[in-house]
């Protein structure tokens, strides 16, 4: 790991696309593998045994892989359950939850407009910005993403809420550290996948 938290590049694992058959590193791309029952199954976790087939986290790949692709790659018929990729969005949402509470628990996140201003205004290391895709607009812009840090808005007040042991959450953020990398990690596929595009101006850019 760099000093800012960051993996080096020789770090950097790629996997093929079976759609656009791009390579390109796995963290912009979700594993399937085919169960016992010739099944295709979403493996988020990447833990799944079985030969994995990775596809770009965009609807319009996993539509497309859904549509002969897995078969191709399986090198026979296989089964693509309906509503995949409702199932595939569903799965990263509630990983992305699930990390950000964990990086809340080790003290890598807070929630809360004052407590995240302060963060970004008090030299604290933020590795992310997080933001309700949801939540008003004009309070969300009165926050900035610091120089080398990410913006997200693809959670929900609701889903945000649930990573922070509330009802709900408008911003948070989330300091440098292991886990907030891999919250980063997922939440770019999810972002991907739900076509959250951030705004104009410094909210909702990447840096």
């Amino acid at each position: 790991m760099g000093r800012s938290g960051r993996t080096k590049d020789r770090d950097v694992s790629e996997r093929r696309c079976i759609v656009t058959g791009e390579v390109a590193p796995k963290e912009g791309l979700v594993r399937f593998v085919v169960g016992p029952d010739n099944q295709v199954v979403p493996d988020v976790l990447e833990k799944l045994p079985g030969r994995g087939m990775w596809v770009t986290a965009t609807r319009d790949a996993l539509d497309k892989a859904g549509k002969g692709q897995f078969s191709k790659s399986a090198k026979g018929p296989v089964t693509v359950p309906a509503g995949l990729s409702d199932e595939v969005e569903r799965q990263l949402a509630r990983r992305v939850v699930d990390l950000i509470a964990l990086a809340r628990k080790a003290g890598l996140a807070v929630a809360g407009f004052e407590k995240v201003k302060g963060w970004l205004g008090g030299g604290e290391n933020v590795r992310a910005l997080l933001q309700a895709s949801d939540g008003s607009e004009r309070g969300k812009t009165k926050l900035w993403t610091p120089e080398g840090a990410r913006y997200f808005d693809c959670l929900t007040a609701q889903e945000l809420g649930l990573a922070f042991g509330r009802q709900t959450v408008i911003h948070g953020a989330l300091a440098s550290g292991g886990l907030s990398n891999r919250v980063v990690e997922e939440a770019a596929k999810l972002r991907s996948l739900r076509e959250i595009i951030g705004g104009e101006g410094t909210v909702g850019k990447d840096k």
